[in-house]
């Protein structure tokens, strides 16, 4: 029978929650808010095939964590917040009951945040979401590492600064997703262009961003001497070509990590050379841990999208491999601190404050280089940070790491987060927790 993709989706999700692997049976259930529909699906589909590699990988190799079965639920959303919070309902109490959630969008995790709280699971939004839910005190449930969109917005300030020296009298284009996901950096860059001088542009692009002329006639008549984007899906590859098409220089333009998969550049071809965007981990598939995600799930046929072999160790797809490790050792984390192998989710939060994944554990865990140390506590969510700038040469079809990984700027988002903690916490009648 020839499912569509949705359909795929839906059939696992049906199948995960009627019938668990054995009635009687403790597993790890992961339910992984997927989207491999739509003009998001660019970003999704390789996230999702990261994601869920990894576990099989460990399920395969390992029997799971620790010995104990790791059970990835996939639900279909789109990208769609309305689905998000209905998958939310629905796969909450599947199989032993949800340990974390990952969504993938900032506006389902704006929707979810009250609802894990209630049911006190973790939300855990690796470079995305709400940023000031860094604040653990006020964010019981909620988790960002290694690096917010406001961490974002100071780097690539930074990096222009880095390249044309002061930018008091420039301007800075901000192109953006008109949603919450692409409002997050617009409070950061303005307490910035006051601090250093710029001009700031704001460019909102309506959903799903496949219209953008209007946009770019704007660049090229204000000609602003950088352009950062906070895109998403088939807005990324739009704006690389429509760049092109007014001849932006492309190494002035900058986008998030969310804007910086080969998705987005290879439709563009040669035009996409030299284009830009921030990285919290590396790209490629020459880490050991790829070769067991090959050995242990493509080999044998067991990848939850067989078609996706070839492309592993591309940057989103990485990015997948990083939350399925954040998730894993949160997860071990739990099981040693209270001494079990059936961790609650409020457990796995434990586990979660207690990550501190060095460089030698990522090693350790096949992934050497990787990225930076991961460090979180109860009262810092995100934790440790670095940031690099990523490169695309368009004639060997490869993202190149041009810049050292470097911290995000707290002293200009640390007052930031506290009033915007505080404001959240005063609205919905938050005492925050004493963390000592």
């Amino acid at each position: 029978m020839n499912f569509s993709k949705a359909k795929f989706a839906a059939a696992i999700l049906a199948v995960a929650i009627a019938a668990p692997t054995a009635a009687s049976a403790y597993e790890l259930t992961l339910p992984s808010l997927d989207y491999r529909t739509g003009p998001y699906a660019p970003g999704g589909i390789p996230y999702a095939n990261g994601y869920h590699d990894y576990f099989n990988m460990l399920n395969q190799r390992d029997g799971g964590i620790n010995g104990v079965k790791v059970n990835v639920i996939a639900c279909e959303t789109g990208y769609n917040t309305k689905k998000g919070v209905e998958c939310y309902e629905k796969t909450k109490n599947a199989g032993s009951g949800a340990l974390v959630y990952m969504p993938l969008s900032t506006g389902i995790t704006y929707q979810l945040i009250p609802k894990v709280t209630a049911d006190k699971i973790p939300l855990v939004t690796i470079g995305y979401g709400r940023t000031s839910a860094r604040n653990g005190k006020v964010f019981e449930y909620i988790f960002n590492p290694p690096a917010t969109y406001w961490d974002g917005a100071t780097v690539a300030v930074k990096h222009a600064t880095d390249i044309d020296g002061d930018l008091k009298g420039k301007k800075i284009a901000l192109v953006y997703h008109n949603s919450a996901y692409g409002k997050e950096p617009i409070r950061t860059l303005e307490a910035m262009a006051k601090q250093r001088g710029f001009e700031l542009m704001l460019l909102p692009v309506d959903h799903p961003g496949q219209e953008q002329k209007a946009t770019w006639l704007q660049i090229r008549r204000n000609k602003p001497d950088w352009v950062f984007m906070w895109g998403w899906g088939v807005m990324n590859q739009v704006a690389i070509k429509e760049a092109s098409s007014i001849r932006f220089p492309m190494d002035h333009f900058l986008g998030i990590w969310w804007s910086g998969g080969e998705n987005d550049v290879l439709p563009a071809g040669a035009a996409a050379d030299g284009y830009k965007a921030l990285a919290f981990n590396a790209v490629g598939s020459d880490f050991a841990v790829h070769a067991d995600i090959t050995k242990h799930v493509y080999e044998k046929g067991v990848a939850i999208d067989q078609s996706y072999a070839a492309r592993i160790g591309e940057t989103h797809y990485n990015r997948g491999i990083f939350a399925g490790v954040l998730v894993s050792e949160a997860i071990k984390n739990a099981m040693s601190i209270h001494n079990t192998k059936e961790p609650t989710p409020a457990q796995v939060r434990d586990g979660l404050e207690a990550l501190n994944i060095t460089e030698d554990k990522w090693a350790e865990l096949g992934l050497a280089g990787f990225t930076g140390p991961v460090t979180l506590s109860c009262a810092d969510h995100r934790g440790s940070s670095s940031i690099a700038v990523q490169q695309w040469d368009a004639s060997a079809k490869k993202w190149n790491i041009i810049t050292d990984f470097v911290a995000p700027l707290d002293d200009v988002t640390a007052p930031l987060i506290a009033a915007d903690s505080a404001a959240y916490a005063a609205e919905n009648n938050i005492t925050p927790r004493d963390c000592n």
